[in-house]
């Protein structure tokens, strides 16, 4: 399975009709698309991370979702519930957005020519400082937290978050 990531800025004026375009992107070119708020992702790695648990939990049939997309967005949240992990998603209006693709590698290309053509590109994935407080306080990561293994440590305390996913009951 192919696996890429487009980013970029878009503007959603209704997220129902924006979310069925999706559908109908990923079955036109075969794929799955899944959407996520950028601005609360901490990082390559962290989406990486995710996507490789809820593949696991798939192939080991642990798998809380139904679709791979929403299972990929459950760990990303660093969230058990599928309803709380719906907060990494986009919302109505101005948006940083992530798309996760998945697929044979020739749909994926295809899928993401499409989404390129929906979003103005811009890296929005990598962790900045103006990303901050937001992480923090999605992934309710604490200042003590932050105090005994520094600032520079956030995407890795995320990844923890979403690597606790499993565990937390």
């Amino acid at each position: 399975m192919h696996i890429e990531f487009v980013s970029g800025r878009i503007f959603i004026e209704d997220l129902k009709s924006f979310l069925r375009s999706l559908e109908d992107i990923s079955k036109a070119t075969d794929c799955i698309v899944q959407s996520m708020n950028a601005d609360k992702v901490a990082g390559k790695d962290h989406l990486r991370f995710a996507v490789a648990k809820a593949i696991r939990a798939f192939e080991q049939e642990r798998n809380v979702a139904k679709d791979v997309g929403i299972e990929i967005m459950r760990y990303a949240s660093g969230k058990r519930q599928i309803e709380e992990a719906f907060s990494m998603g986009v919302k109505q209006g101005q948006n940083n957005v992530v798309f996760i693709v998945m697929g044979k590698a020739r749909s994926v290309t295809s899928c993401v020519d499409m989404l390129k053509q929906i979003v103005v590109p811009e890296d929005v994935i990598t962790y900045l400082p103006s990303k901050r407080d937001e992480v923090i306080m999605h992934f309710s990561i604490t200042a003590d937290e932050i105090e005994v293994v520094g600032e520079q440590m956030v995407p890795e305390l995320v990844i923890e978050r979403v690597a606790l996913v499993d565990v937390l009951k």
